[in-house]
């Protein structure tokens, strides 16, 4: 082996001798730190929506196809709708991490208290949307059951009117019963279905239920399709202040003329509606770094200007029946962590859920570092020092024992220590030790004499 490699090798062996504990501590920590904190989300996650084309349904696509950008896989699970996603996401075994929720869709509140427990592991992502209580009604029906008094008031509808408030499971039924009992409306003066969208669509075109209720986005393309049906009225919330009053989940909102259809003035007026607000809930122990990503998508999806918002309220903090997760709180208040806007996803990632650990890491091992460059030292030079010993009871040798014998011996110490590899910085220290053995084999000449004798 060529001696340049050769001390090359022993100097790197010398400080990975010395280094490799305080490294080998070092990696320790950085493994239990990220077993801790668990930095990497997992690959998929599971989001209940609603039913097929429904708001909920075309939303789940559009954050399936922007978290596939960063690696992640949602399965998107269909529902009925709100409750039945409040009813997953409190049975940790339905798989269910996330689905989209609608304030009041709760049960009642014998109900409520006994998911109490349950709802304490379940955190809001942010309002998402405005989902107005459409209801709407056929004009016949009106002229039959009202004779020619035009529909106003809910309290109306106890006139014998066959009402579809939607399947079970979602939120619409659970909502509506809140608002029919606000207006002390007695159930037997009225019929109240619950099928399923389709079914319940065809039904009321077919003539055979009068009004039909949907709590969905505008985006739902069956509130598309029936706010263009000819002979199909939508209802006029007046009196939509008065129940954001008694309703805190509830908005009043407008869908101002002509939105829908500007060439054919569609609606023909102002419609008062009123609206609960669409929210992203997910289990305590989702990922993190899944709660900015969705976060990040509802910016995305939901921040552009609509039929009931302008660009930028949503998503936002506002109005959320559950608290509000951590990281959703970070997005509302600083945007997206910095370095994703210039690192990649997972890397960004790692180094914003590590960095408070590896600066406490760094507090610990820094004092604990100044102890390698000593030991270093000590090592290479107890490499020389060694010698000393050697060569002084040589030295104390003289008159004691026989010249040669001492010769002999110098001479093995001078050969080993020939063999001696130490870095430039410390070749002072060799030299030295070579003269001191010359000026021994000086003196051992200069006596030339037996030490016997």
């Amino acid at each position: 082996m060529p001696k340049v490699l050769r001390n090359t090798l022993l100097s790197f062996r010398d400080l990975l001798a010395t280094a490799g504990p305080f490294v080998f501590l070092t990696l320790v920590l950085l493994v239990v730190a990220y077993w801790f904190l668990d930095p990497t989300p997992p690959r998929k996650v599971v989001l209940a929506t609603g039913v097929e084309q429904g708001a909920y349904a075309e939303f789940g696509k559009r954050y399936a196809e922007y978290l596939k950008g960063y690696g992640i896989q949602v399965e998107l699970r269909s529902t009925h709708g709100a409750a039945e996603n409040l009813k997953l996401l409190r049975d940790p075994a339905s798989g269910v991490d996330i689905a989209f929720t609608q304030g009041g869709a709760g049960e009642s509140r014998k109900n409520a208290a006994a998911n109490a427990a349950a709802d304490e592991d379940l955190n809001s992502l942010g309002s998402l949307f405005f989902e107005p209580v459409w209801l709407f009604y056929r004009e016949d029906s009106a002229q039959r059951l009202l004779k020619g008094v035009p529909l106003t008031s809910l309290a109306q509808l106890q006139q014998g009117w066959k009402v579809d408030s939607g399947a079970r499971g979602s939120g619409a039924p659970n909502l509506m019963r809140k608002l029919l009992d606000a207006n002390r409306i007695d159930a037997a003066t009225m019929t109240l279905l619950h099928d399923e969208q389709t079914d319940a669509v065809v039904k009321f075109l077919g003539g055979e239920t009068d009004a039909i209720v949907f709590a969905s986005a505008p985006e739902a393309l069956m509130v598309q399709m029936l706010l263009q049906t000819p002979g199909v009225k939508l209802f006029d919330f007046a009196q939509a202040d008065a129940y954001s009053r008694r309703f805190a989940f509830l908005t009043p909102v407008l869908l101002p003329r002509g939105v829908v259809d500007l060439a054919g003035d569609v609606p023909p007026g102002d419609v008062r509606l009123i609206a609960p607000t669409a929210t992203l809930v997910a289990r305590e122990d989702l990922h993190p770094a899944l709660i900015q990503l969705f976060v990040q998508a509802a910016a995305k999806i939901h921040g552009p200007a609509g039929w009931f918002q302008r660009k930028g309220d949503f998503p936002n903090a506002r109005g959320t029946e559950r608290p509000l997760a951590a990281e959703a709180q970070r997005f509302y208040t600083s945007g997206a962590p910095l370095l994703q806007r210039y690192l990649p996803f997972w890397l960004a990632n790692l180094i914003d859920r590590m960095w408070v650990v590896l600066v406490s890491i760094v507090a610990i091992l820094i004092p604990m570092s100044r102890v390698v460059p000593p030991l270093y030292q000590f090592r290479i030079r107890s490499r020389i020092f060694r010698w000393y010993g050697q060569l002084r009871a040589v030295e104390d040798g003289q008159g004691v024992r026989p010249n040669d014998e001492l010769r002999s011996e110098l001479d093995k110490i001078e050969t080993r220590v020939g063999n001696v590899t130490v870095p430039l910085s410390y070749a002072d220290e060799l030299y030295s030790l070579r003269s001191h053995i010359n000026m021994v084999r000086r003196r051992l000449d200069e006596a030339g004499q037996d030490p016997t004798g």
